[in-house]
């Protein structure tokens, strides 16, 4: 665990290094092939570092951090566009977490009552995911006794609440030290109405704010002289979920080191093909025949679950991760109990 802990060190100052270094070529290199250029080692380093990582805490969320979100904008950043590009220039302190981090540069402009009544309701919401998290992991000590496919569905909500648990408390520190908004991870996911609505509009925000800009709108304009602008969204669709089957895939392995077996790219093939039938639909109809959302917001959400259990958890499972997961997280508790690092083997998990 110790080594774990220095290379995490290690990785991050060679992230922050880099961030400094693209941040000043900016003021010598003019957006586009040049400066492309100049960041392109940044964007191999990047997928590299990872890979000096082995836990599935400290190596999941830095792969998906670094391999992900700060390539995708530093990629946008070498020709002018993204969160990352403004006039006049970012700040340094502006510009690092912003790059690596999934933020939206907000300063503060609302009333301190709004301020106020926002932060209650995260903290409330906060509490209430660990709550139902800690409940979780108590449940998993009677997993013998439960059905393989409730226990599934149990680890869809682990993967939620720590997703955003995770996210809200980068949120709050980086909000108080820097003054930059964190952009909401999720928005109420469980109460979408469509595959559209979920995807674009309530599940893992920061993906698709990021997915949007470097692949959704250059393939929507590129197709959009070729045929229809009516239906110029499905392949820039297709596109978009191919991209994100990909980069899963490549985050899958950062976790697991287990081969890629392509199950999750057919996860996100098949999202991308019902999302465009979705999208079809609605355009032939144009809003002449709407299903209930009572009845359309259930069977979205069922068709996500019954997918997820069939091809995106089975590769996620397979080299055992919420195991790993659990016993460094209990390891993490246990140094913060006593103020010593202990070995996750000697930790017992509730999931053996």
């Amino acid at each position: 665990m110790e080594g774990e802990i220095h290379n995490f060190i290690v990785v991050w100052v060679i992230v922050l290094a880099s961030l400094c270094y693209s941040h000043t070529i900016a003021k010598f290199l003019p957006k586009g092939k040049s400066r492309f250029v100049a960041i392109i080692p940044i964007v191999c380093l990047f997928f590299i570092l990872p890979l000096y990582l082995t836990s599935i805490n400290l190596g999941g969320n830095t792969s998906f951090f670094i391999a992900w979100l700060a390539n995708f904008k530093l990629l946008l950043f070498a020709f002018g566009k993204g969160p990352l590009s403004s006039t006049p220039p970012l700040s340094l302190s502006t510009f690092i977490p912003l790059a690596c981090l999934p933020i939206k540069f907000q300063q503060y402009s609302t009333s301190h009552v709004e301020t106020t009544k926002k932060t209650t309701n995260s903290t409330l919401n906060i509490v209430t995911k660990i709550s139902l998290l800690a409940m979780l992991i108590r449940v998993y000590s009677y997993k013998d006794y439960l059905h393989p496919r409730i226990i599934l569905f149990f680890y869809c909500l682990h993967i939620y609440f720590m997703l955003e648990i995770i996210l809200t408390m980068v949120s709050a520190t980086v909000r108080g030290v820097s003054r930059v908004e964190l952009e909401p991870p999720f928005d109420e996911p469980y109460l979408a109405t469509s595959l559209q609505d979920f995807w674009g509009r309530r599940w893992n925000l920061m993906v698709t704010n990021i997915l949007r800009p470097t692949v959704y709108d250059p393939v929507r304009s590129m197709v959009a002289n070729r045929i229809s602008r009516k239906w110029a969204p499905l392949p820039a669709v297709l596109a978009t979920f191919s991209v994100s089957g990909l980069m899963h895939e490549l985050i899958f392995y950062y976790i697991g080191r287990l081969k890629p077996s392509g199950e999750v790219m057919m996860f996100f093939l098949i999202h991308g093909v019902a999302l465009s039938l979705e999208i079809v639909i609605k355009k032939v109809f144009n809003g002449k025949f709407l299903v209930p959302r009572i009845i359309s917001g259930p069977l979205a959400l069922a068709f996500i679950i019954f997918t997820s259990f069939w091809l995106f958890f089975p590769p996620f499972l397979r080299g055992n991760t919420e195991l790993k997961a659990c016993t460094e997280s209990l390891a993490f508790l246990e140094f913060i109990k006593y103020g010593k690092l202990i070995s996750p083997i000697n930790i017992t998990c509730p999931l053996l």
